[in-house]
């Protein structure tokens, strides 16, 4: 990959991880917050997305069926997600479906999208993927009897895999631009979760008053660290920038030891190790 590319990888994994931090240190990640995030992101984007479907003169109909499935799918991998940690350990799920979507997004790249990798950059992605594993798997020693976790896991990252690829498609194939193609899949986010984010409009109402930083912050940054992974993806082959993004998980776990005092750092920095020798394979594939 191009260093402007590693640099496009680099800044939306430390957008992506302050985004996640936010959340963490707010304690909440409801519906209620997540509309507020999106209506956030659908406001300060709306000027740099209409321009940029406009400068690339798309047809309207076509963006909006692409931008529709891809707020649908990001909804469905919220719900999914959280169903998850309902039924499954956060320590068991969130690892698997972060190793679990960028493997098959790399394969899914290689039999739909006809990318061929070299083996230097196939080894990289590897690496980086068994880095993010280690790093996810910091708060336990095994996977243990936790079935659920792991079936839900592996269901959330079949999900990464899938919103991946038809992005990634959309901005390559499709000639979509990234920043408006996003832009418009995070409008129909807010429209989808409107339903149940109003069913409850005092929960609606606290939520903006306690955490109107938070909400800000991440309905800033999370776009803004998808779109430039899709900006990247322009430029290189997802099979390559799929994996070089999970860094940002890296960065969220050793977040984690830093401030928030969790447990287990030595298997953190192993993982972190683990992954910067991925990205150093993949930087000079």
């Amino acid at each position: 990959m191009s260093p402007f590319v590693l640099g496009l990888v680099a800044v939306a994994a430390i957008a992506h991880a302050t985004w996640n931090v936010v959340i963490k240190r707010a304690g909440t990640s409801g519906p209620e917050f997540l509309w507020l995030s999106f209506a956030v992101g659908a406001v300060v984007f709306l000027p740099f997305g209409v321009w940029t479907l406009v400068a690339a003169q798309v047809d309207i109909a076509h963006w909006l069926g692409l931008a529709l499935v891809s707020g649908a799918l990001q909804i469905a991998y919220f719900f999914l997600l959280q169903a998850g940690y309902r039924h499954g350990d956060v320590s068991v799920v969130y690892p698997l479906a972060r190793g679990t979507g960028p493997l098959l997004t790399v394969v899914f790249a290689i039999l739909l999208f006809g990318e061929r990798p070299g083996i230097v950059a196939l080894l990289g992605a590897a690496t980086v993927i068994a880095g993010v594993v280690i790093t996810g798997l910091s708060g336990r020693s095994t996977l243990g009897g936790d079935r659920s976790g792991v079936l839900f896991g592996l269901a959330v990252g079949v999900l990464i895999a899938i919103y991946t690829l038809w992005d990634s498609a959309a901005v390559t194939f499709g000639g979509m631009p990234a920043v408006g193609l996003y832009w418009g899949s995070v409008m129909f986010q807010f429209l989808l979760l409107a339903p149940i984010a109003l069913r409850s409009p005092q929960a609606l109402v606290a939520t903006a008053r306690r955490h109107r930083v938070a909400v800000v912050l991440v309905g800033v940054l999370a776009p803004l660290a998808y779109m430039l992974i899709l900006l990247a993806i322009q430029l290189a082959p997802v099979s390559m920038v799929a994996p070089a993004r999970e860094v940002s998980v890296v960065l969220v776990s050793l977040a984690g030891w830093l401030i928030f005092r969790e447990p287990h750092p030595a298997r953190r920095l192993a993982g972190a190790v683990v992954v910067l020798a991925g990205i150093a394979l993949l930087a000079v594939a």
